[in-house]
């Protein structure tokens, strides 16, 4: 079923051009980019199972060609490459948000992009984000996976990467799929650890925050840096 099937007032297309985009739901939006469903399921509820199966749109942006490829109406090439041109469109756009401004500037930015990036990885992913003099992003690296402690996270490796990047200034982060988004004392200790390590080559850490999806925790706006 395409849109011309669908109701009026249940076509995404046109509820976006009276309404605007921001009227539109997820699955709405997500359904423009899809176009048709499959034999027994409308664009919409193929939209929606998308979104259900993968966690949301956060989710989502973390799939991969072979993962979409499961799901019934995605085997062909054509829908699942024009979709994830679009998601990774999203996440670069919202990259280069933060290499033309300072994180100060936009402190919520910076969480949505890392949750983008590692908040729902089924997995513990500890990740970088190297800043300027001006503190613009120079780059977003992942740096370690599985479960984070003080042997497992190797200080020397950040601080070689922030020498080679001539960071000024990092923003560490990592994801729990447990979706508690509470630091343990082992994050706070390594938070520290990576502090005093990265100090020794003159480069501040801004920032630890812990995502999962929709969710984030600032170690420094909760005064625990």
């Amino acid at each position: 079923m395409a849109f011309k099937d669908l109701p009026l007032d249940a076509r995404p297309r046109e509820k976006l051009i009276s309404r605007g985009a921001s009227a539109l739901a997820d699955a709405e939006l997500l359904a423009l980019l899809l176009r048709t469903g499959v034999a027994g399921m409308n664009v919409l509820q193929l939209a929606q199972q998308l979104l259900e199966r993968f966690g949301g749109l956060s989710g989502l942006l973390h799939t991969g060609a072979e993962e979409l490829k499961t799901i019934k109406g995605m085997g062909g090439s054509a829908k699942r490459s024009e979709l994830i041109a679009v998601l990774e469109l999203a996440r670069r756009a919202m990259g280069e948000r933060l290499m033309e401004r300072t994180v100060f500037d936009s402190p919520d930015a910076v969480k949505q992009y890392l949750q983008l990036h590692i908040g729902s990885r089924p997995y513990e992913v500890f990740a970088v984000v190297f800043l300027d003099v001006q503190h613009r992003m120079i780059a977003l690296e992942e740096m370690f996976r599985g479960t984070l402690t003080q042997t497992s996270v190797y200080p020397r490796e950040v601080v070689t990467r922030a020498i080679h990047h001539q960071a000024a200034a990092v923003v560490l982060a990592h994801n729990h799929p447990s979706g508690n988004i509470e630091p343990s004392r082992a994050d706070e200790s390594l938070t520290q650890t990576l502090r005093a390590a990265l100090a020794l080559v003159d480069v501040r850490v801004l920032d630890h925050i812990i995502v999962s999806p929709g969710q984030s925790f600032s170690m420094a706006e909760k005064g625990v840096l």
